[in-house]
């Protein structure tokens, strides 16, 4: 029986940053020295991401998108701020639009909720409030001082809500942050396939669906 759920926000609850991300590719592609595309920055900019929030010290979303997108921009030799290209992506996180069945999830949803998430804490309050949405409890990685998929975060969120790992599913639309990092840590995960991918074999999740209506059936 499930007496609990853990969520993902961006891409779960929320519209995931993918378009504003794909507007600051496009513009530093077209201001780069070098001929590349979006998709290459994209891919770099991923990269480089990845390696710095994996790294020895903890930083803030914040400071790993500005810091892997200056990187990304050296190499490419675009002389624009990075600052300034990743201020529209921080007020989108603030700000982002609600995803389909969100609202029809949310209202009809019984069990306690936490919300686990690797955005910084002041921008997913911000966020929620301009929603009005308020959770049981709430983890962040600037909590944690730990990103997905690293086990803290779901341990610290299992402690939120007081319940074991097999009392609870953990939705989100990450295959290696929310997937991965929830098996790894024993609880079922369901997995937000919102961008139509293919689900790779021998993936372990407990369902796919599309959107938190999906949930409804399966924890009633």
């Amino acid at each position: 029986m499930i007496k609990g759920l853990l969520l993902d926000f961006y891409g779960t609850v929320v519209e995931d940053d993918d378009t504003i991300m794909q507007a600051i590719a496009d513009q530093v592609a077209a201001d780069a020295a070098t001929s590349v595309s979006r998709g290459h920055v994209m891919d770099a900019w991923t990269r480089e991401y990845e390696a710095v929030a994996a790294g020895p010290q903890f930083r803030t979303l914040r400071h790993c998108a500005m810091r892997s997108l200056a990187t990304v921009m050296a190499e490419v030799g675009c002389a624009g701020d990075p600052t300034t290209l990743c201020a529209a992506q921080f007020r989108y996180w603030q700000s982002p639009p609600m995803r389909p069945g969100t609202r029809e999830f949310l209202s009809q949803v019984t069990v306690p909720i936490c919300v686990v998430s690797d955005v910084d804490r002041a921008d997913l309050d911000t966020a929620m409030a301009h929603h009005g949405l308020a959770f049981a409890a709430v983890v962040t990685s600037e909590d944690v001082r730990a990103y997905k998929p690293d086990r803290a975060m779901f341990a610290r969120a299992l402690a939120a809500l007081d319940l074991g790992a097999d009392e609870v599913l953990h939705v989100g639309d990450s295959m290696s942050a929310d997937v991965y990092g929830a098996h790894a840590s024993g609880i079922p995960a369901v997995w937000i396939n919102h961008r139509g991918q293919a689900l790779p074999s021998g993936t372990p999740v407990a369902a796919e669906i599309t959107d938190l209506t999906g949930l409804i059936e399966l924890i009633a």
